[in-house]
C-alpha cells in the first residue's frame, strides 16, 4: 500500500516588500574602474560634480567707500538682513552719485550778509586808472579752488551754505583766479602788472554755443612813428600783452598760449600761439598796438556731442552737425560739486578741488625722447594728433570749434580749430585723498583769458555795448533791444523795420540770426547771466536732494524751525537764534535717511 507524500508547508508571504538597492549613477552604468577603448567617457562618468557653493557678498572697507563718495560710506554698506529684492533697490540707489556733505560749525551772524570784495590797496596809475593790489582775500592755489558762499536759512540739507557773487557784481576778471601779481582796477575789467607774464581769468565761462568779448590795449606796443628815427625801443616800450582763451587747469604765473589749455595772441607780429609754440597770423605779421580792440569769438558745439567725444562715441559720418540747438532733454546730465564751506579772513568761501594738468597732454606740448622700437610698435596710438576719436580721452578735440580774432571790428579769420575737449574724463582733479575723477561741477569750459608783461595793461568789455562789435553781433543787439524797449505791439514793429534796414543780406547769415540763441553770436556778458541762473538751480537741486536723504518729512519740519530761528537770529545779530537752528539740523542729521553720507570736518579761522 503506497502511503502519499504530503504536501511542502507553504511559507509565509512578507508583510511588506522589500525595496531595491539605490543605485549610484557607476552602478546604473555598469562602468568598470579602468577605463578603456571601449568605455572613453568613464572618467567623466565617474566624476562627480561638487555642489555649487553659495556666493558670498564682496564688500568694500570702509576707506574705500569713503574715497569713492558714493551716498558716504555707512549708507553704501549692504544690510545683510534684508531680503534680495531690498538689496537690489539698495545697490541701485547707491549708484547715483551726488555731493558730499560735511559737518560745520554753526554760521555766524555776519555769514547771512553778502559777502565782501577784496581790499584794494593803489600802486600806479596807468592810462587814466589807478590799480591796485588785491589783499584781504583767498587766492586759488595748486589742486583747490575757492569760490563765494553765503548763509541762508532756507537751504538746512545743504548745511546753510549756498553760493554767492562778490561785488563789483558784473562780468569781470575773477579776484581768485588770477596771479597775485596781478593789479587790478576797482571796477576789475582792467589789469596790469609790474612782473614778467601773469594770467588772469574772467569770472564767466563759455561751454556751448557761439560768444564773443573785446579786450583794449591800454598799454603795449606802441605804434611806429612817422620818423624815420624811431627806435624799437621806443616801439615796445609800453610792455606786452597776450589775449585769448584758457582752461581751469592753466598756469596762471604763465602767458596764454603757454601750454595745451590755453589759446593766445602775441601783441608782436599778431602771432597765434599755443602750447607756447608761435606762428603766423596776422596779414604782414602787423602787431596789435595801443588802443586796438581785439575781439575774439569762441564757437563751441552742443554739450550732448561734447559727451559723445569724450564718451567715445562719436561718429563723423552721424554727427553731421554741432547740434547747438537740440531738443530739450527729458532728463539733464549730473552736476556734482564737492565742496566745503571754511572761512578766511572773516569770510566764508567754498572750497574744492580744482581740475589739474593731465600727463597726455603734457607729454603732447613736451614729447620725451624716442622709446625702444618694442614700445613704438605698440604704441602709434599714443603718437597721433589730437583728434574727436583719439584713444587718449584728454587728446580729443571738439568738432566744428574755432576761435576766431577781429582787430578795430574787422575779421582777421580763424587763428584756431578743433579745440581740445573740457568735459570729464578729459579734465580731472589732483590725484588726492577725497578727490572723484569724472565729476562736472558745472564750471568747465574755456574762460575769456588776459596776461600782462611788465607794464602791459588791457581793458576787457564783455558787452552789450561793445566798442567794435562785429556785423552779426551788432544786429542781434539791435534787435534784442528793440524787443525789449517797447511792450506796445506798433512800437515793436517800427524798431524790427528800423534793425531791418541792418540785416545782413547774404541770405546763409541770414538763415543763421533766424536758428535759436546758441547758434547765434552773443557777448559773455550775457553768459554771465544765465551762469548765474544755472549756480541757483543747482543749489536747489542739491537742497531737495539732501532733503530727501534726510527723512523728507522730518528734515522739513527740522527746516521750517530751524530757518526760522537763524532768520531771527540773524535779524537780532546775536549768535544764540543762529546756533540753536544749526544744533536741531546737527542732532537731526545723524537720524536714517542721508546721516550717513555727512562728513565731519573741523574748521579754524586763519
Amino acid at each position: 500500500m503506497t502511503t502519499e507524500a504530503s504536501p511542502r508547508p507553504r511559507s509565509a508571504t512578507p508583510s511588506v516588500i522589500p525595496q531595491k538597492r539605490a543605485l549610484n549613477l557607476e552602478d546604473e552604468q555598469h562602468v568598470p574602474a579602468v577605463s578603456s577603448p571601449l568605455n572613453p567617457d568613464a572618467p567623466t562618468l565617474r566624476t562627480r560634480k561638487a555642489p555649487a557653493r553659495e556666493q558670498r557678498e564682496k564688500k568694500e572697507s570702509l576707506k574705500k567707500r569713503e574715497a569713492k563718495g558714493v551716498d558716504g560710506a555707512r549708507s553704501a554698506t549692504p544690510d545683510t538682513q534684508t531680503t534680495t529684492k531690498k538689496s537690489k533697490k539698495v545697490e541701485k540707489a547707491s549708484d547715483v552719485v551726488r555731493p558730499l556733505r560735511y559737518y560745520t560749525k554753526p554760521p555766524n551772524p555776519t555769514d547771512f550778509d553778502p559777502p565782501r570784495g577784496p581790499l584794494f590797496n593803489p600802486i600806479l596809475g596807468k592810462a587814466n586808472r589807478e590799480f591796485n593790489e588785491c589783499f584781504e582775500h583767498i587766492s586759488n592755489k595748486k589742486a583747490f579752488r575757492y569760490t563765494n558762499c553765503i548763509a541762508d536759512p532756507a537751504f538746512p540739507s545743504s548745511r546753510w551754505f549756498r553760493q554767492t557773487e562778490s561785488s563789483p557784481f558784473h562780468p569781470r576778471f575773477s579776484f581768485q583766479e588770477a596771479s597775485s601779481h596781478v593789479l587790478f582796477d576797482p571796477t576789475g575789467r582792467s589789469i596790469t602788472t609790474e612782473k614778467g607774464f601773469r594770467m588772469a581769468r574772467a569770472n564767466v565761462a563759455a561751454r556751448e554755443g557761439r560768444w564773443y568779448y573785446e579786450c583794449k590795449i591800454l598799454s603795449g606796443v606802441k605804434r611806429p612813428a612817422q620818423s624815420p628815427t624811431t627806435t624799437n625801443a621806443d616801439v615796445i616800450g609800453g610792455g606786452h600783452v597776450r589775449v585769448g582763451w584758457a582752461r581751469r587747469e592753466a598756469n596762471l604765473d604763465t602767458p596764454v598760449g603757454f601750454d595745451a589749455y590755453s589759446y593766445g595772441l602775441r601783441d608782436v607780429s599778431g602771432q597765434k600761439v599755443h602750447m607756447s609754440r608761435p606762428k603766423d597770423f596776422s596779414p604782414s605779421n602787423e602787431s596789435f598796438h595801443e588802443g586796438d580792440v581785439i575781439g575774439l569769438e569762441i564757437t563751441l558745439p552742443s554739450l550732448a556731442l561734447h559727451r559723445k567725444v569724450v564718451e567715445g562715441s562719436y561718429n563723423k559720418a552721424v554727427d553731421v552737425s554741432d547740434d547747438l540747438d537740440p531738443h530739450p532733454a527729458a532728463e539733464a546730465p549730473d552736476i556734482v560739486r564737492d565742496r566745503v564751506p571754511i572761512r578766511y579772513k572773516g569770510v566764508v568761501y567754498f572750497e574744492q578741488f580744482e581740475y589739474s594738468s593731465v600727463k597726455d597732454l603734457e607729454e603732447l606740448m613736451n614729447p620725451s625722447p624716442s622709446a625702444p622700437s618694442a614700445a613704438i610698435a605698440t604704441s602709434t596710438a599714443s603718437t597721433a594728433p589730437p583728434n574727436p576719436n583719439h584713444p587718449s580721452v584728454a587728446l580729443r578735440t571738439l568738432p566744428f570749434s574755432n576761435i576766431k580774432v577781429y582787430k578795430n571790428g574787422k575779421l582777421l579769420g580763424a587763428a584756431f580749430t578743433d579745440l581740445l575737449a573740457f568735459l570729464p574724463p578729459a579734465s580731472k582733479p589732483a590725484t588726492q585723498q577725497g578727490a572723484r575723477d569724472g565729476l562736472d561741477d558745472g564750471m568747465l569750459g574755456y574762460f575769456p583769458a588776459i596776461s600782462v608783461f611788465r607794464g602791459g595793461a588791457v581793458e576787457v568789455n564783455f558787452g552789450p555795448d561793445f566798442w567794435c562789435p562785429p556785423n552779426d553781433l551788432a544786429i542781434a543787439t539791435v534787435n534784442d533791444s528793440a524787443m525789449a524797449a517797447n511792450d506796445d505791439v506798433d512800437a515793436i514793429k517800427e524798431e524790427d523795420s528800423t534793425a531791418s534796414t541792418l540785416a545782413p543780406k547774404d541770405p546763409a547769415t541770414r538763415k543763421q540770426h533766424s536758428q535759436g540763441k546758441n547758434s547765434r553770436l552773443r557777448g559773455m556778458g550775457e553768459r554771465y547771466v544765465e551762469q548765474i541762473a544755472e549756480d541757483i538751480v543747482y543749489d536747489l537741486v542739491d537742497e531737495v536732494d539732501f532733503w530727501v536723504l534726510d527723512a523728507g518729512e522730518n528734515a522739513d519740519a527740522i527746516g521750517a524751525e530751524g530757518g526760522a530761528e537763524a532768520q531771527k537770529g540773524n535779524s537780532m545779530s546775536t549768535a544764540a537764534g543762529i546756533a540753536a537752528a544749526a544744533g536741531i539740523v546737527e542732532q537731526t542729521s545723524m537720524l536714517g535717511g542721508g546721516g550717513g553720507e555727512i562728513k565731519e570736518i573741523v574748521q579754524e579761522d586763519e
